[in-house]
């Protein structure tokens, strides 16, 4: 059982764009930090508050972390998503495939952040990339704003959830 509450587990391989952002959340949050290719399922038990964060590589969150959510176990806590990309406002479809399997599995999504990040996969190199800098200050900042708003323990999960909702 960890001392913390919150996990933070994260896929960054190019230029440590995800790790930056995973690292101010997990800052924000007290939380532990795992890489997605050295956790165990297993060793999520007793979280409150889980965060899955990744590159976006060709459309797709990272093989690593798309393994580790297939083959977490059915669970009740809280879960929040985060990547970095060259186009981060396709995150609502490039996090689709995690949050279906996740909600199957009985886990609740509570938060969803993406912010962009240097992209120089395949053609991009070309040019240059996109989002050179990036994240930079204004995005690790925002980062860790997103993730002291989260809910922290799962009974007071609906009313904060609920809180957050922006009125008509």
């Amino acid at each position: 059982m960890s001392h913390t509450t919150a996990a933070i587990i994260f896929a960054s391989r190019h230029h440590g764009n995800t790790l930056r952002i995973a690292d101010a959340m997990a800052h924000a949050l007290g939380a532990d930090l795992f890489d997605a290719e050295k956790i165990e399922p297993r060793w999520l038990a007793g979280y409150e508050l889980i965060g899955l964060g990744t590159g976006i590589y060709f459309g797709r969150p990272h093989e690593s972390v798309r393994r580790l959510v297939q083959e977490m176990p059915e669970g009740a806590c809280d879960v929040f998503l985060f990547s970095t990309a060259g186009l981060p406002f396709l995150c609502p479809l490039w996090h689709s495939g995690l949050r279906r399997t996740l909600s199957k599995k009985g886990y609740s999504i509570v938060g969803e952040f993406s912010c962009p990040g240097w992209d120089t996969v395949g053609p991009l190199r070309l040019i240059g990339g996109l989002n050179r800098g990036r994240p930079d200050a204004k995005d690790l900042d925002r980062a860790a704003t997103f993730a002291r708003a989260l809910p922290r323990d799962c009974p007071l999960h609906h009313e904060r959830v609920a809180s957050l909702q922006p009125t008509a």
